[in-house]
């Protein structure tokens, strides 16, 4: 079992999903509570989320399945970003801000998968 709070992956999804709070919190109207903003928050909370759990795995594959949710979630925050910018919630500098550290977690997640692919995947042990 790895220490999730070890990884820079998780350290960043963290980080973004801290970010995430603050601006739907100040900058999303009141309206959106349940709607825009409780979606962005859920959403990008399931980035750090997943690599937690994933971390609870007992094999490679199913940590690297947990991860590439992770990655689905990251690009289901950019979409969502993308809305709140467009519905004039956020300005472009906040949008170009968080859109980047998105992709940049993203891309982070994905060279992690790429390079931790290779390690040999115990085989579960049949149930008795």
């Amino acid at each position: 079992m790895r220490d999730f709070r070890s990884l820079e992956i998780w350290k960043r999804g963290h980080a973004l999903t801290l970010d995430i709070y603050q601006v739907s919190g100040k900058c999303f109207p009141k309206d959106e509570l349940y709607g825009l903003t409780s979606q962005i928050r859920r959403a990008s909370a399931s980035i750090p989320t997943n690599i937690a759990e994933g971390c609870g795995r007992k094999t490679q594959a199913e940590f690297n399945q947990f991860l590439q949710i992770a990655v689905g979630s990251s690009t289901e925050v950019e979409y969502q970003l993308q809305l709140a910018h467009d519905l004039n919630y956020i300005d472009e500098l906040c949008f170009e801000d968080l859109s980047s550290k998105v992709v940049a977690t993203r891309k982070m997640i994905l060279t992690f998968i790429a390079h931790t692919s290779h390690l040999k995947v115990p085989k579960a042990r049949p149930r008795t």
